[in-house]
Parts: C-alpha cells; sequence; structure tokens
C-alpha cells in the first residue's frame, strides 16, 4: 500500500514527464544541446493545460527544461524540489532556443508511456517510463541497454487483483494502529496544500467561493462546506503550480488529496478519536487503490470518481457504518457520478473534486441510513466489487473511443 501513496510536487504526468528527462540527462553526463519527447496520449492530455511548480507557467516545454536543467532523478516525483526563481529564467531561455521536441505517439497501446532522448555532440541517451510515473522500463546510452525492464507495469496487471473490497475492509479496521499510522503524513502534508491555497490566488479560487460571503450565504457555513472547501483548495494550488508536496494515490496527486482531506476535515468536525481517523483515512485510500487496479493509472474516468468513492467509504466507517453500509456508499457513488471525463489535468480540477466530494457525503449519508441503489438500477450489481469491474469496464472500454474525442477537441481547439 506504501508504494501507492508517496509525495508527489505538481501534477503527476508532466513531473514524470520531467523525472524521465532528469534521468536521460544524468545518464549523458552533460546537459542535453537537444531533446526529444515521446508521449502517449493520455500523458499528453494531463500535461496539457496544468501549472508546473514554482514556474507560473503551463504545458510541458518547460517541464522538459526543468528536467534536463535541475532535475534530480532520485527524488522522484518530487524531482524539482530544489527548483529555485534563477532556473526558471533559464528554462524559459532554453524552451526559447528550440531545444526540445515534442511527439504524441497514437498508436501506444500504454496509456502511461513516456520517452526522452538526449543529445549532445556524437552522445545520445535514452529514458523510457511506462505503465507508473516513476517505473523506468528501459535506460541506455550511445546505443548500450543499461536497463531493460520488460516485466508488466502497474496499469496492465488488471487482470490480477489480489484484493477483494472484504479484504479492503477487514485491512483496514483490524491491522494493528501502528502499522498504519503512516497515514496520517499523507492527511497533514495534503493539509498543508490546502492551507497554501488560502495565501494567495490559485486557479480558479473554487475553495475561496465557497467560503467567501457569498459562498456562506449560499452553501453555509457547515461540515458540509468545510470537506469540499478544504479539498478543493489543495486542488486549486497543485493544479496553479504551487511549489508544495502532496501524498499521492496509485499516481495522482488530486486522487491523494481527495481521499484524504474529505475523510480528515469530518473526523476534525465531529471530534473522532485518533484510531478511528486512521482506520478511516487506510480504507479510504486503500479503496482507491483497489479500483485503480481494475481501472489503470490513466483513463477516460475522471480520478475524482474514485478517490470520493473511497472518502464516503472513510467518511461512513466513521459515522459508525459497518462493512454492509460502506458498500452501500461505494454503490451510491458509483451509480451517481460513474462518467465524469477526464479533459486533463488543469485548474478546473478543483471544480470536479468539489463535485466528487459533495456527492461523497451524500453517498455516506444515504449509506448510514441503510439507503443504497440496488442492482435493479443502471450498472450497480448485488456484489459491490461486480460493481466496482462494471465501473472499470466503463472507465476502460467503453470510453475508450470518448478519450480519444476529448484528446483530438483539446489538441484541436481554434
Amino acid at each position: 500500500m506504501q508504494q501507492e501513496i508517496i509525495p508527489a510536487i505538481g501534477c503527476t504526468e508532466p513531473v514524470a514527464v520531467s523525472l524521465c528527462v532528469a534521468k536521460a540527462t544524468q545518464v549523458l553526463g552533460v546537459e542535453p544541446e537537444q531533446i526529444g519527447v515521446i508521449l502517449s496520449p493520455n500523458v499528453l492530455k494531463n500535461a496539457m493545460g496544468v501549472g508546473i511548480p514554482g514556474t507560473g507557467m503551463i504545458g510541458l516545454p518547460i517541464a522538459v527544461a526543468l528536467g534536463a536543467l535541475i532535475g534530480k532523478p532520485e527524488y522522484g516525483l518530487e524531482v524539482l524540489r530544489d527548483l529555485q526563481p534563477a532556473d526558471v529564467e533559464r528554462a524559459r531561455q532554453y524552451v526559447q532556443e528550440q531545444r526540445i521536441k515534442i511527439d504524441v505517439d497514437t498508436e501506444i497501446e500504454e496509456k502511461l508511456y513516456i520517452e526522452v532522448r538526449c543529445f549532445s555532440g556524437n552522445d545520445s541517451s535514452i529514458a523510457v517510463i511506462r505503465g507508473s510515473h516513476t517505473r523506468f522500463s528501459y535506460i541506455g546510452k550511445n546505443g548500450e541497454e543499461l536497463l531493460r525492464n520488460d516485466t508488466k507495469g502497474a496499469e496492465e496487471k488488471v487482470e490480477e487483483v489480489p484484493l477483494t473490497f472484504r479484504k479492503v475492509y477487514e485491512f483496514a479496521a483490524d491491522s494493528p494502529i501502528d502499522e498504519l499510522e503512516f497515514i496520517l503524513e499523507a492527511a497533514k502534508m495534503n493539509r498543508e496544500a490546502s492551507l497554501q491555497s488560502q495565501k494567495q490566488k490559485y486557479g480558479h479560487d473554487v475553495a475561496k467561493s465557497l467560503m467567501g460571503e457569498r459562498g456562506r450565504a449560499i452553501f453555509g457555513e457547515n461540515i458540509h462546506s468545510r470537506m469540499i472547501s478544504a479539498t478543493a483548495g489543495a486542488c486549486d494550488a497543485r493544479m496553479d503550480g504551487a511549489l508544495i508536496p502532496v501524498m499521492s494515490n496509485s499516481g495522482s496527486g488530486n486522487q491523494g488529496v481527495a481521499a484524504t482531506l474529505p475523510v480528515l476535515t469530518y473526523a476534525e468536525d465531529v471530534g473522532s478519536d485518533r484510531e478511528s481517523l486512521i482506520r478511516a483515512l487506510i480504507l479510504s485510500n486503500l479503496t482507491v487503490i483497489h479500483i485503480k487496479q481494475y481501472l489503470g493509472r490513466l483513463s477516460a474516468l475522471c480520478g475524482c470518481v474514485v478517490a470520493s468513492a473511497g472518502s464516503s467509504c472513510g467518511i461512513t466507517y466513521l459515522m459508525g457504518g459497518n462493512y454492509d453500509q460502506i458498500t452501500f456508499a461505494v454503490k451510491n457513488m458509483i451509480a451517481n457520478i460513474t462518467g465524469m471525463i477526464c479533459d486533463g489535468a488543469k485548474p478546473s480540477c478543483a471544480l470536479k473534486i468539489a463535485s466528487g466530494t459533495s456527492t461523497a457525503m451524500l453517498s455516506a449519508l444515504m449509506a448510514i441510513e441503510n439507503r443504497v441503489v440496488t442492482p435493479h438500477e443502471g450498472i450497480v450489481n448485488e456484489d459491490v466489487d461486480k460493481t466496482i469491474q462494471n465501473l472499470a469496464i466503463i472507465g476502460r472500454q467503453g470510453m475508450a473511443e470518448t478519450d480519444r474525442i476529448v484528446l483530438k477537441v483539446m489538441t484541436h481547439k481554434a
């Protein structure tokens, strides 16, 4: 579980590109004169419109330049952690010199594929990330193979899912508490990102709209509005390029935020004890991991659907819900917001996270009152794992053409 919950600075797709560039540069041994990048469509989709940490800029070229100039591959998804203001100007100049070429390969089958080639004089290097954001499948220099890892990446292991929702619940509810306390670090880190959003303007300021004078008059100032504001605020900041880490889940910072902050905010509002909070956070995050094992890391389906399903489980647990009621929360979530498209990482993701968090609260409220969408309705099955699988079938297969059309629309806007 802990390998899926790791710190990340910035949106994980452009940061993974920075990481791949940093590794290829490290192998080359000098600053590259030219850099060529080939991406799968889903990586491009999630890297086009999002802020790059600490730069005030959006898009891939600046992420590529920073990866080459200051990136440290040993930092993983915090590869740009040491960024200073002077580095941004150097990177801008690097981009202006037209040393970077970025292409998308629509024939690549993997959802997550990044290939970087660096050149200097007669020397060249290559690094390839595939399957997950930090997994190097190939590294080479001057035609010599330095690393090859052909084992299947995380997103390709969809048919080999060892978890069931019952096991997820039992792990969260019954494991020794000292083995689960690491999750508090995720909550603390993501809360800091949320607090950062209050200090200046970020993105669309969704959180500030909710908690402003008009927002309070309409939505009230209550546990529901505070949950949405805290969660959307962290997304406001990170999607607009704040140089702050969040604890990601299954390769996505927004999923990590949406799986932790609604649960943390609810627990603090109702005065839950420390152990209950820990177990609720574990349940939320492990539910996300469980669903993503079926769905894959990148899909046409917005990740907030998955992450909000996790937080709804955590909230239901904190309400005193039993196993059956927690499965009701999953079914209510899947019945409600399945089909929300992913149209790339960007500041307006905060709006989708706000919708997901609101739905998580409603689904938990219904679940604790034993109200659940029945197997006679839509894609919900009597068995919770079959319901999750139905969600994954829609996200991976049913929305595959949607994914292609979304990217086409995004890349052909006037």
